[in-house]
């Protein structure tokens, strides 16, 4: 249960710091412009501002923050089957 809370913690915090930059690349993804990626994220950040930016973070945060978690439970999972030490452990 450690280690799935820690690594859902990681999730978090990970889903918190792209988020934006995420959010911004699939705007830009989505059109289809010749313009630079900087005039069309200076254009796209005038039409949805800063809160656009964070739209959508909690169901990012469920999604990443559960992922996360699941893959550092099965990678300590995975070192206890084979005799490893687990993160943390001695």
């Amino acid at each position: 249960m450690v280690t799935f809370a820690s690594g859902y913690w990681a999730g978090i915090f990970c889903a918190i710091v792209s988020h934006p930059a995420d959010t911004m690349v699939s705007i830009i993804n989505k059109r289809e412009s010749t313009e630079s990626a900087a005039v069309q994220a200076r254009k796209i950040y005038g039409e949805i501002g800063f809160k656009g930016l964070w739209s959508g973070l909690a169901t990012r945060i469920i999604m990443v923050g559960t992922l996360t978690g699941l893959q550092w439970w099965i990678y300590d999972s995975f070192k206890v089957a084979f005799g490893l030490a687990t993160t943390g452990g001695k």
